[in-house]
């Protein structure tokens, strides 16, 4: 029989996406698919996903929930899929425009415990049985907004002396962790006793990443290095001790890059496909992305390139202080993200005063996204801490040499172009390790280097998009944790 699992999460690609967490939903599913894993997601009814989720019957109706007048739970398909995915209707709840998460002015909802509660109790019900033609043997909670169906699962099996699942909690980044006052307690509908330091508790909070943590068989996260820095206080977010009284049930399995969406030599979105041992499409790609940008059509340096949520953590402060060295070099740069006021108005400024060398696009645009990964010659990473990182895979996938800070997933995918890795042959990319003005600049002089040496710019272009991060040995490595679960 195969091994049945839900994937309990907030988005899912291709219906939503607000970063890498859709990615990792929509493809990881697939890739478990192909080993004979029967995999299903369960999402919260956003409108995009209650509106694109296809073939939908009804399988159970409830009275008030959390918040909820009223709540449905349905069953469909994912489109281009044949994955099975629940999409929870609960309109009192999920129906609002926008960001899943916030508002228009990027307050968090006041109700976002009970929103994100009523995801986890669902994803037991399913395991209880809700549904009676397929019930889950590993219910798999991705970041904190699932992370409260480990505790329903606890909270069942201490009631009724019975288990009906085994559970997974994947942290996918560490600092989101669904912190709410204490007296949220009282709306989740679990036991007093869970609100301790074994258990929900933390600094006089409800935390639902720690109950996740806390409850769940086993913990994931996204890196192998990730998994050993978040144990340490650095990045541990406060949760360090817990994780590493919990070592023997944390492990980090890399993410991967789903081949059907990120491929250059297939990707319909590109002025033109390319592959690494002819890369004259990349080149088309380059000059399409600079004429719609408005910048100068110039190869004179390289074209960097930030695909990125626009916040102190993924180091663009950084970026900021090398941009007057790169612009002096004769370097490009294109910028596409959104986030903290601040830096999105700096990056703007930076674009008006040099608009043949600087151009900004403020939101997430997915197609964008591809053309500006393909066009430009460096993707930037340079992040203070990153659980894995995608963009910087998808640089590789596409030739874009990623510059990175030595850290999380980022140590685990680059490796830089020193002399010595050159000459060796295994090349793919600039890192450099402090967090600082020094850092970046040293990776981005090693950069501007190497692209005046053209032969040796493309052999690393080919070492890197010879590498291989696709989801069939992250699906391996997961379905070993679950058989080592059982129910």
């Amino acid at each position: 029989m195969p091994m049945r699992v839900l994937h309990i999460c907030s988005e899912i690609y291709p219906l939503l996406k607000t970063g890498g967490l859709a990615d990792v939903a929509g493809a990881l599913p697939i890739a478990q698919g192909r080993l004979g894993c029967e995999a299903r997601v369960l999402v919260p009814g956003f409108p995009r996903l209650r509106e694109g989720i296809l073939e939908q019957t009804l399988v159970a109706e409830f009275g008030p929930r959390f918040g909820a007048q009223a709540v449905r739970l349905y069953r469909g398909v994912l489109p281009g899929s044949d994955i099975v995915a629940y999409v929870i209707d609960a309109p009192d709840l999920y129906d609002r425009p926008g960001n899943p998460y916030a508002d228009a002015s990027n307050h968090a909802y006041p109700d976002n415990h009970q929103r994100f509660a009523l995801l986890g109790w669902m994803g037991v019900r399913l395991a209880e049985g809700l549904d009676h033609a397929w019930r889950p043997q590993v219910l798999h909670s991705h970041d904190w907004h699932a992370a409260l169906a480990p505790a329903y699962l606890k909270a069942l099996e201490q009631s009724t002396g019975r288990r009906v699942a085994g559970s997974v909690q994947t942290i996918h980044n560490l600092a989101y962790q669904g912190n709410f006052p204490s007296h949220v307690f009282g709306y989740l509908d679990l036991p007093a006793n869970f609100f301790d330091i074994n258990g929900i508790e933390f600094h006089g909070q409800c935390s639902f990443l720690k109950a996740g943590l806390y409850f769940a068989d086993k913990i994931t996260t996204v890196s192998p290095t990730y998994a050993h820095e978040i144990q340490q206080p650095e990045q541990g977010c406060g949760l360090d001790g817990l994780l590493r009284a919990r070592v023997r049930d944390l492990s980090g399995i890399l993410n991967g890059v789903d081949d059907t969406v990120w491929n250059p030599a297939t990707d319909t979105l590109l002025a033109a496909g390319y592959e690494a041992r002819d890369l004259a499409g990349k080149l088309a790609c380059r000059t399409a992305l600079q004429r719609e940008a408005g910048l100068a059509v110039q190869q004179d340096g390289p074209l960097f390139c930030i695909v990125s949520r626009l916040t102190e953590q993924k180091g663009l402060h950084l970026v900021l202080a090398a941009l007057p060295e790169i612009v002096r070099r004769g370097g490009q740069m294109m910028v596409l993200g959104s986030g903290d006021a601040p830096l999105e108005a700096a990056f703007a400024a930076a674009a008006g005063a040099h608009p043949q060398s600087i151009a900004v696009r403020i939101g997430y645009d997915e197609q964008l996204s591809h053309r500006l990964i393909a066009g430009a010659d460096v993707i930037l990473v340079p992040s203070r801490f990153e659980p894995c990182g995608l963009t910087q895979l998808y640089g590789l996938k596409y030739g874009t040499l990623p510059l990175v800070r030595k850290v999380g997933g980022l140590a685990d995918t680059v490796v830089d172009a020193s002399l010595e890795n050159i000459g060796d042959g295994v090349a793919t990319g600039f890192v450099f390790e402090s967090f600082d003005d020094t850092g970046i600049d040293a990776a981005v002089r090693r950069a501007f280097a190497l692209y005046q040496r053209p032969g040796d710019w493309k052999a690393v272009q080919a070492r890197g998009m010879g590498q291989r991060f696709d989801w069939d040995a992250a699906a391996a490595q997961y379905l070993t944790l679950y058989q080592q679960i059982g129910t």
